[in-house]
């Protein structure tokens, strides 16, 4: 559960920034998303392997 703790004198738009920097931090809508559709195994594996493929191929032009 995420909370935000407020005073009197806090603003409210800071405190809606705060509130979705720790929602962000913690992956709340991350999971949401990759949740709302179920995927197979296979698929599953199929993205994490592309997802490999893309991050060996960014640090081969980087280095």
């Amino acid at each position: 559960m995420i909370e935000i703790q407020l005073s009197d004198d806090d603003r409210l738009d800071w405190a809606l920034k705060s509130f979705k920097k720790k929602v962000q931090k913690a992956g709340i809508l991350a999971d949401l998303r990759r949740k709302r559709h179920y995927t197979k195994p296979s698929e599953a594996r199929q993205l994490k392997a592309a997802a490999a493929r893309r991050r060996r191929r960014a640090a081969a032009r980087r280095g």
